[in-house]
């Protein structure tokens, strides 16, 4: 006769095995966000402050560039109306003050040389600008993932030498080259693609490309360098013992983890993008960000500069921020300022276990 058999009184433990945080875990995690979000507000003043004195440190007048340089019929009486109309006749910190009152409250101003809405100028350029961005982030991250990949599981140490050493080529050489050499070869030379212009998705192929070879070099450098320490770990020569192949190893087990420290130079990366666009979108004639900035810095438009410095800030802040806030979320391992564990510390093992079969514990 067989007994029916006792429930288990055990609690059952679903993935990833974490519970509700508690008060003391609470209180670092929210004192870590406030202070990340003062440091994100301190890093916009900053730019701010900075490109509002480099500006005014400038030689040229920004009202004669609005006049015209070739303009000999306007007096000076006319000259110093126009700089009491924009605030140019008050003293430098009177003009700080205004300006930095004017943003806080939501107002841009508007550009000194079409008179119309910053807001309106740099909403414009953003869509452009974020189109060549994302394909550029994405071809950079295909190409530099593939190569550090490639240079870390080959056999060959001739080509892995190879290999690793084409990101700091990439890194080296100036942007405009890599623009200019596409041009010369993939548009006049096989004519596949539009040289200049923005006419549809063909013409993105060349300035997207022009941003990912010195991005995905980096990408490269850094996920190539994270292997490679990543595969000396003894986590990997268990995986090894418990006969997963190469393959496995590398890109179920290395990979995985080492991808983790490149989210450290996301920040990096969208700054090197949004850089880049100043460079790439002169040289292939398409419209953004870019194209604003150069025009704006040529004729010393300080409000449009400044509102294209606020909006380049503001993306890298918010960047570094989400990545601040996430990467403690992916590595449980990662301890908080003020020495608080994050909230799932003390499960890591257990979901390392359900995430990673073969280096489970027995």
């Amino acid at each position: 006769m067989t007994g029916r058999r006792r429930p288990s009184t055990a609690p059952v433990r679903r993935w990833p095995f974490r519970t509700a945080p508690t008060r003391s875990e609470r209180t670092p995690v929210l004192r870590y966000v406030l202070t990340r979000l003062l440091q994100a507000f301190g890093v916009l003043w900053a730019a701010y402050t900075v490109s509002f004195l480099v500006l005014y440190a400038l030689p040229s007048d920004p009202i004669r560039l609005l006049a015209g340089s070739e303009a000999t019929d306007v007096t000076g009486e006319q000259l110093d109306a126009l700089r009491a109309e924009h605030g140019f006749d008050q003293p430098l910190i009177v003009q700080y003050l205004t300006q930095l009152w004017r943003v806080l409250r939501g107002d841009l101003g508007s550009s000194l040389q079409s008179g119309r809405p910053v807001a309106d100028i740099v909403g414009e350029a953003v869509g452009p600008t974020v189109q060549i961005a994302l394909a550029g982030l994405v071809l950079a991250v295909l190409l530099g993932g593939a190569l550090a990949v490639w240079a870390t599981f080959t056999r060959s140490r001739r080509l892995a030498a190879f290999l690793l050493g084409l990101p700091p080529l990439g890194v080296a050489v100036p942007g405009f080259w890599f623009g200019l050499l596409l041009i010369q070869w993939l548009a006049f030379g096989l004519h596949l693609f539009p040289a200049v212009g923005d006419s549809g998705p063909l013409s993105l192929v060349l300035p997207a490309l022009t941003l990912a070879l010195p991005t995905g070099a980096t990408i490269a450098q850094l996920l190539a360098r994270s292997l490679e320490q990543t595969l000396d770990e003894p986590y990997i020569d268990t995986a090894r013992a418990k006969g997963a192949g190469r393959a496995r190893v590398h890109l179920a087990h290395a990979l995985r983890n080492a991808a983790l420290p490149a989210l450290t130079m996301t920040g990096l990366v969208v700054g090197q993008l949004l850089s880049g666009t100043v460079v790439t979108e002169t040289v292939f004639s398409r419209p953004g960000i870019g194209r604003v900035t150069a025009s704006a810095v040529q004729t010393q438009d300080i409000a449009v500069v400044q509102g294209v410095v606020l909006f380049a800030a503001a993306v890298f802040v918010i960047v570094n921020l989400v990545v601040d806030l996430v990467y403690p979320l992916l590595d449980p391992r990662i301890v908080l300022a003020g020495g608080a564990p994050a909230p799932d510390e003390e499960h890591a093992e257990d979901a390392d276990d359900a995430l990673d079969p073969i280096g489970a514990k027995p």
